[in-house]
């Protein structure tokens, strides 16, 4: 095909999927440099995009929008793109990409109820849910379309950001070397305990190292890291003040960052921190942060225990049945999962003084461009 002028790429999905479908977005712009590329999106999930050099628009739609915005987008998507590449292959997404395209071309479930979407799309790619890492089964879109897929998660640091970081940690009195712990994930069964991120934080303290919180703007979260800040005295709690773009910068800066599985242990990995990520029933074959230097389509990560790769060091729960891919062990997002209940500190705190002990190496550069 000749290069399209014009590419809309359909992530409509969570932030971690989003930021995740950066390489895909990279490949494009690398291949077709003169192309405007814009990417449609949940609304709420654009900011990890902000500042990002390769995407010139990002278009919005809510996750349960009306009838009238439904009517709305696809007006406004109807034959607007050369190219339209989604990466979900969920029905709306399919449709999006159908409507907005000359061009079509996305992921699709391969069974028979899903086949009028093979039908829909020019392009329809079989989607694995098991046994691929999701940024190289987003890049297999690209394979029929004769783009080279660069594996570089992007995670772009606007400069008015790092001044706001560089304002905050200033104010708070943050000089030295400090470490990042963000303890609320957006559901319950991803979550650690209290009591262990308040034993890893003191040892970390003893330490020397300065503690910043970080958090979702959620009210929910912003009390529970609110109560672990009043039992971390010194700490600075930046849960909910800070945006996606500002939390990238902040990870830039970090000695050390330490999460559960969700979009900013994605961020910190994508920047080169040295991070810890602690994963219970998520299969890291498909979810695992994607480390730094990680510039082939070699899965980093095996299916089962504790491992490194890269800046990345993933711990993982104990017991038979993890990772079981479920949420939570009573089979709903609000319930806990036992696996991760049961980690004692003394993993992380090993886990951490592990990587406090290697040389800093080089994080990725500053809003890196296309070379």
């Amino acid at each position: 095909m000749t290069g399209p002028r014009s590419i809309l790429v359909v992530v409509t999905r969570r932030i971690g999927d989003v930021l995740l479908a950066t390489p895909v977005i990279r490949s494009l712009r690398r291949h077709w440099p003169e192309a405007a590329i814009d990417v449609l999106v949940f609304r709420g999930t654009e900011g990890v995009l902000a500042g990002n050099p390769d995407v010139r628009s990002v278009l919005t739609i809510a996750e349960r929008p009306t009838t009238g915005a439904h009517l709305a987008l696809a007006t406004r998507l109807w034959r607007r793109y050369d190219l339209s590449v989604s990466l979900v292959p969920s029905d709306r997404p399919t449709v999006y990409a159908w409507l907005a395209g000359r061009r079509s071309c996305g992921l699709v479930v391969d069974a028979p109820k899903h086949r009028w979407k093979q039908w829909l799309l020019d392009v329809a790619v079989d989607y694995d849910n098991s046994n691929t890492h999701t940024v190289n089964l987003y890049l297999r879109t690209l394979e029929p379309l004769g783009v080279p897929a660069i594996t570089e998660v992007v995670a772009s640091r606007p400069e008015k950001d790092m001044l706001r970081i560089d304002a905050l940690l200033r104010d708070a009195g943050i000089s030295g070397e400090f470490v990042v712990l963000h303890p609320s994930p957006k559901f319950p069964y991803k979550m650690w305990t209290q009591s262990g991120w308040c034993e890893a934080g003191r040892w970390l303290q003893d330490k020397g190292l300065q503690l910043v919180l970080t958090g979702g703007p959620d009210a929910e979260e912003r009390a529970y890291v609110g109560k672990l800040a009043a039992l971390l005295p010194g700490a600075l709690n930046l849960a909910g003040k800070v945006s996606l773009a500002e939390t990238a910068c902040l990870l830039a800066q970090a000695r050390l960052y330490i999460g559960p599985d969700t979009a900013v242990s994605h961020l910190a990995a994508a920047i080169g921190t040295p991070s810890i990520a602690l994963f219970g029933p998520t299969d890291p074959v498909k979810w695992g942060p994607w480390p730094a230097a990680q510039r082939d389509r070699h899965n980093p990560w095996r299916r089962y225990g504790q491992q490194r790769a890269g800046n990345v060091l993933l711990l993982q729960g104990s017991g038979p049945c993890v990772p079981c891919m479920h949420e939570g062990c009573a089979r709903r997002i609000e319930s806990f999962s036992e696996c991760l209940q049961l980690m004692p500190a003394s993993r992380i705190i090993a886990a951490a003084d592990t990587l406090l002990k290697e040389p800093l190496m080089p994080r990725t550069q500053l809003n890196p461009h296309v070379h």
